[in-house]
């Protein structure tokens, strides 16, 4: 029989596409939400289900997991990409990257559940140069340190057809005649929304991947200019990229931080990207040794 599995973070982007998966492969998920109403399947017999909680605190995270099996599976994709500039990472970092895997972490030790799989970033690191990688990584060593059977994603930027990425960029360029671009020359190795997913659901019954934590990217490293141009590609239109000088990156960031309705890009974004986002040279491509998946480029977002 099939464990069920919570998915913590369900409900974003990652979360939507691998409780879709997990339904087709006919495990039970379970998805907590702040929004009441909010219908997680387009199925009336769906094996997927949204539990309302006002937020996630240790009470509603132990009121979730107390109801589970100790042979269930716990997975946490909570992430938030901007936070207030404070040292050494802000309040939104904090509670997303680090309270909510200690909620969980505690939660499970406490009514005896062990397997754990926690999504992280390529980067992760506790001394890193952004506040969301600093996070990350403080978050990566609570979970080796959990005692847990846990298992670490650290992936590349995410793409797909619904995703925030490519789209929010491709949009944007249809409305300006040029694209100035902070970072432009910043490396990535965009990992397809499919695969990953399969990496997840894979692992969910592989002991080979417990304790283990894998890098995952795609078949091509490519700059930020380049990934922008084909967000452009994909929406039909062409616009000259203008790449700015690290000054004048930080003072679009900087403006694009302060400006009402969702951020597009933040200082502490712009300061991720010193490190780039690819796989060691040395260091084969999981996707492909570990879960056998061949990875998608780009620009299947064509086909």
């Amino acid at each position: 029989m099939k464990p069920r599995v919570l998915v913590i973070g369900g409900s974003g982007f990652v979360g939507k596409n691998l409780t879709n998966r997990l339904t087709v492969l006919e495990y039970l998920s379970i998805v907590p939400t702040r929004h009441q109403n909010l219908s997680i399947s387009k199925e009336k017999n769906s094996l997927c289900s949204a539990v309302y909680v006002q937020d996630l605190s240790q009470a509603s995270v132990d009121e979730i997991i107390k109801t589970l099996q100790p042979t269930d599976v716990v997975i946490n994709l909570v992430g938030v990409l901007h936070a207030e500039q404070t040292m050494p990472y802000g309040p939104e970092f904090q509670e997303a990257h680090i309270d909510i895997p200690k909620f969980i972490i505690q939660s499970m030790q406490q009514f005896g559940l062990k397997r754990y799989i926690h999504m992280s970033a390529l980067g992760a690191d506790k001394n890193g140069p952004s506040m969301y990688l600093r996070s990350k990584g403080v978050a990566e060593a609570l979970v080796k340190n959990s005692g847990l059977d846990w298992t670490i994603f650290r992936p590349s930027v995410i793409f797909g057809p619904d995703d925030n990425f490519i789209n929010m960029f491709g949009k944007l360029q249809k409305y300006f005649p040029v694209m100035p671009l902070s970072g432009a020359g910043n490396l990535f190795q965009p990992v397809a929304i499919k695969d990953v997913v399969e990496a997840f659901v894979a692992s969910i019954d592989r002991p080979q991947t417990i304790h283990q934590s894998y890098d995952l990217g795609g078949p091509e490293v490519l700059t930020l200019k380049q990934i922008i141009q084909f967000a452009a590609k994909k929406q039909g239109i062409s616009r000259p990229v203008i790449p700015l000088p690290k000054w004048a990156g930080y003072l679009q960031a900087l403006l694009l931080e302060k400006l009402p309705g969702p951020t597009i890009m933040s200082r502490d974004n712009v300061a991720s990207m010193k490190l780039p986002s690819i796989l060691s040279p040395d260091q084969p491509n999981a996707l492909t040794e570990v879960f056998g998946i061949h990875p998608s480029s780009l620009e299947s977002l064509l086909k």
